[in-house]
C-alpha cells in the first residue's frame, strides 16, 4: 500500500467512526504511527484534541488507556504502585501460618503485588493501545522529564525488581491547553499537531455527523452564531464540545429555529463565566440579527 492510499484509507476510518478530518489532521496521525513517535496536540480547549485519542482506538479496535495529568502529579500515578495493603495482608498470614519464608523480598515486590499504572499497563499489553496523556501541561516540569525518559527508552526500572522492556509500543496521543509551555526535548520526540477552533464549514459538518437528524436551518443559525461568539472578545471561548452540547440539547427539546428567550435560557451550555454571559447578553440581539433569526425579534 502506497502512502497516499495508506492516508486516503485512514481518512475513510476517521469518517466511519463520525470523526470530520482535515489533511493535516490526518497526515499527522499517519506520520505519528509510521515514525513509532507520540502525536502532541496543542490547542484551545474544547476543539477536539481528545477526541483524537478516542477516534485512533476506535479505528485500531483497541483499547484506549487514559493518564489524566494535573498539578502534582507524579510517576507512581502513572508507572506502578505497590500494593502496600495486599503485602502486609501477605506477611500477616505467613506469620499465622508459621510457614517458611524463603526468599521474602522477591515474593513481595513480584507482580502479584504490583499494581500498573497508565504508562506500564499501555506498553504490557499483549495488543497494541492508544495511550492517552492528557492535559501534560498541567503537570510540573519534574514528570515532564520523566515522561521524556519513558517515551524514549520503552522501559521501566523498578528499584525493587528490575527493568520492564515494553512488549508494544502504544499510540501515543498527548495533548496540551496552553496552559505554560513545554519543553524543546519534549517537542522535538513528538510529532506536533495544532488543532484551532473548526471554520463554519467544518463546524456544520461535525453537528451535521454527531447530532443526526437536527434540522439544515437550526444546524446554520447554531454554527453562525458560534462563529461570532469566537469573534468577541470572551473569557472562555467555547469550543466543538459546547456547540456539540447545545445541538444536543436543542435537538433532545426538538427545537427547529432559534429565538431569543431560548439562546437566553441556554447561554449556560456556550459560556461557562458569568461575565461572558452577561457580556453576550448585552448584544443579543444584534448576534442573533447577524445569525439569521429574524421573524422572531420582530415578533417581540
Amino acid at each position: 500500500m502506497t502512502n497516499n492510499d495508506a492516508i486516503q484509507s485512514l481518512e475513510s476510518a476517521l469518517g466511519t467512526q463520525h470523526y470530520i478530518s482535515e489533511p493535516e489532521i490526518t497526515m499527522a496521525i499517519h506520520l505519528a504511527s509510521v515514525l513509532e513517535k507520540p502525536l502532541l496536540i496543542e490547542g484551545p480547549a474544547g476543539v477536539g484534541k481528545t477526541e483524537v485519542a478516542k477516534v485512533l482506538a476506535q479505528v485500531h479496535e483497541t483499547e484506549l488507556i487514559r493518564l489524566q495529568c494535573y498539578d502534582g502529579i507524579d510517576a507512581s500515578q502513572a508507572l506502578y504502585e505497590w500494593n502496600y495493603q495486599h503485602q502486609l495482608m501477605f506477611l500477616k498470614m505467613q506469620e499465622a501460618r508459621n510457614e517458611p519464608s524463603g526468599d521474602l523480598e522477591s515474593t513481595l515486590y513480584s507482580n502479584k503485588f504490583l499494581l500498573q499504572r497508565p504508562i506500564l499497563r499501555s506498553i504490557l499489553s499483549e495488543k497494541k493501545v492508544v495511550l492517552l496523556i492528557d492535559e501534560v501541561d498541567r503537570s510540573d516540569e519534574e514528570f515532564e522529564s520523566f515522561l521524556l525518559e519513558v517515551l524514549s527508552d520503552w522501559q521501566i526500572s523498578i528499584p525493587e525488581s528490575g527493568t520492564i522492556q515494553a512488549i508494544t509500543k502504544p499510540y501515543v496521543v498527548l495533548t496540551s491547553n496552553g496552559t505554560r509551555p513545554l519543553s524543546d526535548a519534549l517537542r522535538r520526540r513528538c510529532m506536533y499537531l495544532y488543532i484551532d477552533y473548526p471554520d463554519i464549514d467544518k463546524e456544520r459538518s461535525i453537528v451535521a455527523s454527531k447530532v443526526p437528524g437536527l434540522d439544515k436551518v437550526i444546524i446554520e443559525q447554531i454554527c453562525q452564531f458560534m462563529k461570532l461568539l469566537r469573534e468577541k472578545r470572551l473569557r472562555k471561548l467555547p469550543g466543538i464540545a459546547e456547540t456539540l452540547d447545545w445541538a444536543r440539547a436543542l435537538a433532545s427539546m426538538h427545537i427547529n429555529e432559534l429565538d431569543k428567550g431560548l439562546v437566553e435560557s441556554s447561554l449556560g451550555l456556550v459560556l461557562k463565566d458569568w461575565r461572558d454571559q452577561r457580556e453576550v447578553q448585552l448584544s443579543l440581539s444584534e448576534l442573533l440579527e447577524k445569525t439569521g433569526v429574524k421573524s422572531k425579534l420582530d415578533a417581540e
